[in-house]
């Protein structure tokens, strides 16, 4: 975008800030002082893919260690979190952001935070998110602003990302599918990867959410998302408009039930160094980068069942199911599946996911890593992944 777009965007969010220091301040002050504190997870792996069993299961890796900072002086909140990743060799920032109550029903974050679409937090039940976690659609995080409007049954939710969460280090950095941009928590579209004969220096640029969920009752939640993005070329120096729509529902029902549905629409609309439209983007995350289909319709669902118990430390078992089908538009390429069954395990502040996890074309279960949610293979089989994560919480 030109200058004067950027400036005009900056001057549309100082009024915003400017209409909410008008209204009624929050009634009770929070007290000033701050919280550390984070996490340890620990993985126990065994692999089954299209070569069969690993000779090295089970695998024992240390997944993450991660540092939080919570608090609040005068009134301004400070939220942020940064991960650590050994096996991957990398680490960054995950979220890190200032937040303002201008009322009790006007909240605004400043910085790396969430990126309202879909069902928030958390998609999914399992530790593997659903699909749609995988081309940057659930639980992303970017640099921006966003306000959260609140209402008596009812969240509206406005936001401005000028670019995608800063990066932290990776291995290697070659633009063939390498590593270049890929430090980073949350899929986001990184320059680099071939397509054609030529690369595709792309990136995100100046976007705009706009998320309204609705309370139908004390137990449901409907919802509705939009997206709209610059997707940057720097060679020749213009974007064109990515797109993402979303509906959606959640629900507790039954003494213990938990629903969660989403249907996404989403188009990376871009262009490579050449002019040309493209079929597939580059995204990554966890040092890693892969091939995306530029357009997809994702239908996710998952069911899950709370169940207390007192076994000891164990105060609660909940089993899940979690499935994600992606439907690639260009009929050239296959589409992806993905089917988590699974518990989670509460003791204390021990969180332990027992996943035994099943992908088609998925890009984490497979041989040839990251291949999936570009042009993926046909009539693949189901790989699977018996997972189990341990995290510690303080």
């Amino acid at each position: 975008m030109k200058n004067l777009n950027i400036w005009r965007v900056v001057l549309v969010m100082l009024s915003v800030i400017f209409m909410g220091s008008l209204l009624p301040k929050k009634s009770v002050a929070q007290d000033d002082g701050f919280k550390v504190g984070g996490a340890v997870r620990y993985n126990v792996i065994a692999t089954n893919y299209e070569g069969g069993a690993s000779n090295l299961n089970p695998q024992f890796t240390w997944d993450t260690w991660r540092l939080n900072v919570d608090g609040s002086v005068a009134n301004v909140d400070l939220s942020f979190e940064y991960r650590f990743y050994p096996t991957f060799g990398t680490h960054f920032i995950h979220h890190g952001y200032l937040g303002y109550a201008f009322s009790d029903n006007v909240y605004m974050e400043l910085g790396a935070t969430q990126v309202p679409f879909g069902i928030t937090t958390y998609a999914s039940h399992s530790w593997w998110f659903q699909g749609q976690y995988y081309v940057g659609l659930e639980d992303d995080y970017d640099m921006g602003i966003n306000f959260d409007i609140t209402g008596e049954n009812s969240k509206l939710s406005l936001s401005y990302f000028r670019q995608a969460e800063p990066e932290g280090p990776v291995y290697g950095g070659d633009v063939t599918f390498g590593n270049a941009g890929a430090g980073r928590y949350s899929y986001d579209i990184t320059p680099g990867g071939v397509f054609g004969d030529t690369t595709a220096s792309i990136r995100e640029l100046n976007q705009f959410n706009a998320r309204y969920a609705y309370n139908i009752s004390d137990s449901w939640e409907v919802g509705v998302s939009a997206q709209l993005g610059g997707i940057y070329n720097s060679v020749l120096d213009e974007a064109e408009m990515g797109t993402a729509f979303a509906g959606h529902v959640v629900g507790n029902f039954g003494g213990g039930f938990n629903l969660k549905a989403s249907y996404i629409n989403y188009n990376y609309n871009a262009k490579n160094d050449a002019g040309d439209d493209i079929e597939m983007v580059q995204m990554g995350a966890y040092g890693f980068n892969y091939p995306v289909a530029k357009e997809a319709s994702i239908y996710a669902v998952g069911l899950a069942y709370s169940i207390p118990v007192e076994w000891g430390p164990i105060s609660s078992i909940q089993p899940y199911v979690d499935y994600t089908m992606i439907d690639k538009a260009n009929e050239d390429f296959y589409d992806t599946q993905h089917l988590i069954p699974g518990m989670l395990v509460t003791a204390g502040s021990i969180y332990t996911y027992i996943d035994y996890a099943m992908g088609k074309n998925q890009p984490w279960l497979t041989e040839t890593f990251g291949k999936g949610l570009g042009t993926g293979v046909e009539d693949p089989d189901w790989n699977t992944r018996f997972n189990i994560n341990i995290g510690y919480y303080f």
